[in-house]
């Protein structure tokens, strides 16, 4: 890994841009930014559109590293350049973000109360790539519906099994997982947390001082941007990992002055709430 980009990630002030819709999440995305589904008819259309979305949020002023530690991004982006460079050297080159790269392959059925994400065959290939494409990090996305014992423990065995061998190419994975599981990691591996902001503050601070994790990240889930980050402000362990509710707000019709104004307001306000916490009250 880069030691630079570590650093960053470790120390430095800001949060972290998801830009990882993949096939399933990205209509969606397209329609919260104003493009019907009659605007294309195949996935390779869709997929040209939403790296539309994408290119103009990474390339406008408001988005640089001087707020925003790393961008999450979807295999697709990964491959595609931005302003004829690659995405992932184009945000460590030009706005000094760190590339992080979406790995799952989606969401298993639910049973035992969890859904495990489906088998990642294509992982090792996968990692190859990103570490040509100069790659820092990597995300992987479970679910915990219920406090079941058997799903859960399914669910931290199968994130940590692919956490080693992601480690071992050299990357830093983001899982959802447990802290029982870090003991399995080799002594060197670092790793990140991306969980749901919980509702009693300071529940992951044991997590978070552990030396090997470098963030614990925090989803918005189903909040609007205001909800997610007034929550955000009062958990002094995490900072955002926001995507839905980073793009509030943003549509394709907006001028570049409207586009950009938005954007730095968005990111200015995630920014405030992983930075500036709000003192517990007594």
């Amino acid at each position: 890994m880069e030691a630079t980009q570590l650093e960053k990630v470790r120390s430095g002030r800001g949060f972290f841009a998801a830009l990882d819709q993949s096939g399933g999440s990205t209509p969606k995305a397209l329609a919260e930014y104003g493009i019907d589904k009659s605007r294309y008819s195949s996935e390779e259309e869709m997929f040209d559109l939403v790296h539309a979305m994408r290119t103009r949020v990474i390339t406008d002023p408001a988005f640089d590293g001087s707020r925003i530690l790393a961008a999450i991004l979807f295999e697709q982006t990964m491959e595609r350049d931005a302003h004829g460079v690659p995405t992932a050297r184009y945000l460590w080159a030009e706005k000094q973000v760190v590339p992080i790269l979406k790995v799952d392959k989606g969401l298993a059925a639910e049973q035992n109360g969890v859904q495990l994400m489906k088998p990642i065959d294509t992982l090792d290939g996968l990692l190859e790539r990103a570490n040509r494409h100069q790659i820092f990090g990597t995300k992987m996305r479970s679910v915990i519906h219920d406090a079941d014992k058997d799903g859960v423990a399914a669910i931290a065995d199968q994130q940590f099994e692919y956490a080693a061998r992601i480690s071992a190419a050299g990357l830093v994975p983001i899982m959802d997982a447990l802290q029982t599981r870090m003991e399995a990691l080799p002594g060197d591996a670092v790793v990140m947390f991306k969980l749901t902001i919980p509702t009693e503050p300071g529940r992951y601070a044991s997590l978070a001082a552990d030396p090997r994790v470098l963030q614990v990240l925090a989803l918005s889930g189903g909040y609007s941007r205001d909800e997610a980050c007034a929550l955000l402000a009062r958990e002094p362990s995490m900072i955002a990992s926001f995507s839905r509710a980073l793009l509030e707000g943003l549509f394709e019709d907006q001028s570049d002055e409207q586009f950009h104004a938005r954007l730095d307001a968005s990111i200015g306000q995630i920014f405030d709430a992983s930075v500036h916490k709000v003192p517990a009250a007594s």
